[in-house]
């Protein structure tokens, strides 16, 4: 799996880019490969407040629909609407084309909270199935 080292991830399988305090968030490689194929992005509202692990959207697969939860606390200020017309961006580029939303972040604690990519990987190497 892929797992680039400039981001931080959640347990829950979404990934972190930050630039100051302006934030990238997607789903990992892990989270796409277990979706399989995407078919339906429901992104969220844009000046949306949300709290770190709040569900923020839903993506639906031909095998499952999976809740993404937002891996730190702020406000939602973009979204990518490519996913509309295109969800399979998530399985072709989950940590390029296929970002979900950006944040901007509010308190630097839930930062911490976050895994780094050496933990990210033992998370999804230590489970049989890695589950999302």
């Amino acid at each position: 799996m892929n797992v680039p080292e400039e981001l931080q991830y959640a347990a829950s399988h979404e990934w972190l880019r930050l630039d100051g305090a302006d934030g990238t968030v997607g789903i990992t490689d892990h989270a796409q490969a277990e979706l399989t194929d995407v078919v339906y992005v429901e992104l969220p509202s844009v000046g949306k407040n949300v709290n770190a692990k709040d569900q923020v959207c839903v993506v639906e697969s031909v095998k499952a629909a999976s809740d993404i939860y937002s891996p730190i606390s702020g406000t939602i200020t973009a979204v990518n609407e490519a996913l509309t017309a295109n969800p399979a961006l998530l399985n072709t580029d989950p940590f390029g084309e296929g970002w979900i939303f950006k944040i901007k972040v509010e308190a630097g604690e839930d930062i911490e909270n976050l895994k780094s990519p050496a933990q990210y990987r033992e998370q999804i190497g230590g489970s049989a199935d890695g589950g999302i």
